[in-house]
């Protein structure tokens, strides 16, 4: 990460030894960790410069993990706490074993068997958010694991709104992770959202729970039909097809109970007062 000295493994952060970097995400760097006080595995999460750099967006984002910290759902990956070294500051995770689902879904379109299982933990996962009144907002197969026993666990609940500038979130409380976050330069990155976003979020408006059920809706379609409900080649042309375009409904699986294509019609209507509750 420009102008901080990434981790490297065999060195501590707080009570937590590096074991390995994981990858990178929308905050900075992932590292597997050892807690040494609690003897288990956990990820941490860097906050990137973007956020470390801005007092009144890092308090914002210490806010919002409390928030986030009162999850607790057996299909929602646990945030465990804050860690704050000099600094370096990093985000304290349930780690999660297994695929994502955008790795299982790579591999083609997926039974109905084996999907609906996996759809049921997500929208459990989701349910109990919004009950609480947290909205995912970045919800993609890229944030959902499966773990080898068939658990899901969903990951980043609520970090869209929690690393967005201070400016965006006082303003509105819209706002999309692909325009809101700088970490978030990557294009790859930029696509892989954009293609589950509403089209109220792609235009920049108030999301709510209802953002969530047509990224729900996008991300079980993909699971059927192993492919992208609102393709593009760029970001310009996928968000063009979330704010105009309609799924390619012939790619669904024949034999599809009609009860379960009217919730995916309905999950990805664009006008949010017209999806399912």
């Amino acid at each position: 990460m420009k102008g901080r000295l990434a981790l490297i493994p065999g060195t501590r952060l707080g009570p937590y030894d590096i074991v390995s970097p994981l990858g990178a995400g929308a905050m900075g760097e992932v590292y597997r960790a050892r807690d040494a006080k609690l003897q288990r595995d956990v990820a941490l999460k860097l906050l990137s410069d973007a956020v470390v750099s801005d007092p009144d967006r890092l308090a914002r984002f210490r806010r919002e993990a409390q928030v986030l910290a009162s999850l607790n759902h057996p299909n929602i990956a646990a945030i465990y706490g804050f860690e704050d070294s000099g600094a370096q500051h990093a985000l304290v995770l349930e780690l999660v074993e297994g695929q994502t689902l955008a790795e299982l879904i790579a591999r083609g379109a997926m039974a109905l068997d084996d999907a609906l299982p996996l759809a049921k933990q997500i929208a459990s996962a989701l349910e109990a958010a919004h009950e609480l009144g947290i909205v995912h907002r970045d919800l993609k197969p890229a944030n959902v694991k499966v773990r080898p026993d068939g658990t899901v666990k969903v990951l980043d609940f609520g970090l869209a709104k929690a690393i967005e500038p201070v400016a965006s979130a006082s303003a509105s409380s819209t706002s999309s992770p692909t325009f809101a976050s700088p970490a978030m330069t990557q294009a790859g990155m930029i696509l892989g959202t954009a293609a589950y976003m509403a089209p109220e979020q792609a235009r920049g408006r108030a999301v709510d729970k209802r953002a969530d059920v047509w990224a729900f809706g996008a991300v079980l379609f993909e699971m059927l039909t192993g492919a992208r409900a609102f393709p593009g080649d760029d970001l310009t042309d996928t968000l063009a097809a979330v704010v105009r375009a309609e799924p390619d409904w012939s790619l669904l699986p024949a034999g599809l109970p009609p009860t379960l294509v009217v919730y995916l019609q309905r999950s990805l209507h664009k006008a949010p007062t017209q999806r399912v509750p």
